[in-house]
C-alpha cells in the first residue's frame, strides 16, 4: 500500500477529476469521479495515448484521447468488447489519507 496524500485536497485532479502521479517508478492516473476513486495506468493499452488528457464519461469509463477508446475503471475492460485491458488499482480513502493498492 502506498500513500498517495493526506487528504484529496492535496491531489492536483485536472477539470475531468484525473490527476497524473508517479509511484513506484510507474506513471498512474487518479481518478475522481463523485466520491469514489479509482487509479490506472496513464498508458491506454491500445495505442499508448496519454488517458491523462482524457476524460470520464458518463458511465464513469476513462476515455483515451487518441481513439476514444473505453475502459471501466472498476475491471479495466475495454467496454466495446475488444481484448484490450488497462491496469486498474484499488484506491482506499482513509481518515488518515489516500491510499494506492499495489
Amino acid at each position: 500500500m502506498i500513500k498517495i496524500a493526506n487528504s484529496p485536497e492535496e491531489i492536483n485532479f485536472n477539470g475531468e477529476g484525473i490527476a497524473l502521479v508517479t509511484l513506484a517508478g510507474k506513471q498512474i492516473c487518479i481518478i475522481r469521479n463523485g466520491d469514489n476513486y479509482y487509479a490506472c495506468s496513464a498508458t491506454c493499452p491500445h495505442a499508448s495515448g496519454d488517458l491523462a488528457k482524457g476524460y470520464i464519461d458518463v458511465l464513469g469509463n476513462i476515455v483515451c484521447p487518441v481513439h476514444q477508446y473505453k475502459f471501466n475503471l472498476k475491471n479495466g475492460r475495454h467496454t466495446g468488447g475488444e481484448p484490450y485491458f488497462l491496469k486498474t488499482y484499488q484506491v482506499q480513502n482513509q481518515k488518515d489519507g489516500i491510499f494506492l493498492i499495489i
